[in-house]
């Protein structure tokens, strides 16, 4: 059953989730264009995010201003912020989609092969007007197992997103956080030309709040376990949607 609102599912719990596993990657059917890209080494050996990375250090990228207040991505600690995420990951409208409900175990395990792999993936906190507020995963969808079910470009960047509190759903907060977000990668990632995400086809709310946060829909995806909305965000119509 779809949560009430469409913030808490925003391209989640499919085998394409960038942190279900480090053994579940794209890193044996290189095409020619990603061999160029990455020369002799496959992207498992690219530089970590502290160099910048395969995702161009999401860390720096805020604090930027939105309608609703500042708003800046912090990478997640797990010694500072696993209770607030796995508090979360219990709300029953994000674990229908999410699929993390249990002990703080569960959430650790998803968040860590996130934060020790090779930097495809960075799970951050949301922090609007210096509340954390949201859980986003910012990830290399070109590299990820999403890049099977669709025709994925080199540094396509793909978004899964869930807001926390019920007091912030309902009320557009995800379509502002989203084009935010959206808006920062293409900023910050001048090799990106589309921001993606795969929210569960039958979330009506979820689908309409990238709409409204300038992304189109561009395909049906059947993904492992779920159907689901291919929703893009181009670099070139970015200032016509």
């Amino acid at each position: 059953m779809p949560p009430t609102d469409a913030s808490t599912d925003a391209g989640t719990n499919s085998a394409s989730r960038a942190g279900s596993s480090t053994e579940d990657t794209l890193d044996l059917r290189l095409t020619d264009e990603l061999i160029a890209l990455f020369g002799d080494d496959t992207p498992a050996a690219a530089p970590g995010p502290a160099a910048g990375g395969l995702l161009d250090a999401p860390a720096d990228w805020g604090p930027v201003p939105t309608e609703a207040g500042p708003f800046q991505l912090v990478p997640v600690r797990i010694e500072r912020d696993l209770p607030l995420i796995s508090r979360w990951m219990n709300d029953p409208a994000v674990a229908a989609f999410w699929e993390l409900a249990g002990p703080e175990d569960v959430t650790a395990a998803h968040l860590r092969p996130q934060l020790d792999g090779d930097g495809r993936s960075a799970p951050c906190l949301g922090v609007l007007a210096g509340v954390p507020m949201s859980y986003w995963e910012i990830y290399r969808a070109d590299l990820d197992p999403l890049a099977r079910h669709y025709p994925a470009r080199p540094h396509d960047t793909g978004v899964h997103l869930l807001v926390g509190g019920v007091a912030d759903r309902g009320r557009g907060l995800g379509t502002t956080l989203l084009r935010a977000v959206a808006d920062l990668v293409l900023d910050h990632r001048p090799a990106c030309a589309r921001v993606v995400a795969e929210p569960d086809i039958r979330n009506a709310p979820s689908v309409s709040a990238f709409l409204g946060a300038g992304f189109r829909f561009s395909a049906e995806l059947d993904l492992p376990d779920k159907r689901a909305a291919l929703m893009v965000r181009d670099r070139a119509l970015r200032n016509l949607l």
